[in-house]
């Protein structure tokens, strides 16, 4: 028999490497009553040590939905997400891109690989509103129906 996991909370990745950045949407996230675990990662190659659970770092179990910066040092975003979709144990990471880069070619690169969404840090209330409902309805694979 699995293990139920329907009481794990679904953990948030947040990839990103501007520290001002993650206290605005840590803060966000409190302020819409947000309770979900926030793991966070510098950069491209600390999410990938977090998500295979190298470099003394214990693995971070599903369920969990990153929300990745695209300009970042090491490992942009866009690294990050060609890592993950060549990982057979990662590829199939729900990612959402959560960026300043308005640029075509950063869109189009990430829907390339297969991000779930695109959205910009110009309107964080309304992101986090809307990954809130999506979070809350969407049925994912082995995880809770709902955010925390």
């Amino acid at each position: 028999m699995s293990p139920d996991i329907t009481d794990k909370p679904l953990n948030i990745v947040l990839v990103e490497d501007d520290d001002t950045d993650v206290e605005v949407i840590q803060r966000r996230f409190q302020k819409k009553n947000i309770g979900n675990p926030i793991h966070r990662a510098r950069d491209g190659i600390e999410a990938l040590e977090l998500l295979r659970g190298t470099k003394d770092r214990q693995n971070l179990q599903s369920p969990y939905v990153m929300l990745i910066d695209i300009n970042m040092p090491r490992m942009n975003g866009i690294e990050l997400l060609a890592e993950l979709r060549a990982d057979p144990q990662l590829k199939d990471s729900i990612a959402f891109i959560l960026t300043s880069s308005k640029q075509p070619k950063d869109v189009l690169r990430a829907y390339d690989f297969q991000v779930a969404g695109y959205f910009l840090k110009d309107d964080m209330d309304a992101t986090i509103d809307l990954l809130s409902n999506y979070w809350r309805i969407n049925q994912f694979a082995g995880a809770p129906r709902n955010m925390r």
